[in-house]
């Protein structure tokens, strides 16, 4: 059964963590499905790529990775220091490389519509972010 980030995630105790993620059922991830003949070995450029891409918006340190045929192995280290450092505008800006985000974090991001929003809205902005 998995357990939430905070009960595995302890930056105190440690801040580089290895990570594994493994597809299910016989999938192929990348590589030569000997059972079925096909070639999945294209997507080892798509995971490579998303991986790095990730570890430019995040604060966490790609420090090696393996992309083998039906899992991964990813070793991190999380950078506590920068992401604390980081703005508002910032946090906001790198969250919305990846996704759509909220209808207020998208309000914020439009600077001229940002002058706009009401106190309660910076507010909740700020606890999203």
């Amino acid at each position: 059964m998995p357990l939430p980030r905070n009960r595995i995630v302890s930056l105190s105790d440690t801040t580089y963590y290895h990570c594994i993620s493994r597809c299910v059922r016989r999938a192929f991830l990348c590589g030569e499905d000997n059972y079925s003949g096909k070639s999945y070995e294209h997507r080892r450029v798509w995971v490579e790529t998303a991986l790095l891409r990730l570890g430019q918006i995040f604060a966490i340190d790609i420090c090696a990775y393996a992309v083998m045929s039906n899992h991964t192995h990813v070793v991190l280290h999380v950078d506590k220091e920068s992401a604390l450092n980081w703005s508002l505008d910032e946090v906001i800006v790198r969250w919305h490389k990846l996704f759509k985000g909220t209808l207020l974090t998208q309000r914020y991001a439009n600077v001229e519509e940002r002058s706009a929003l009401s106190e309660a809205e910076r507010l909740t902005i700020e606890q999203t972010a």
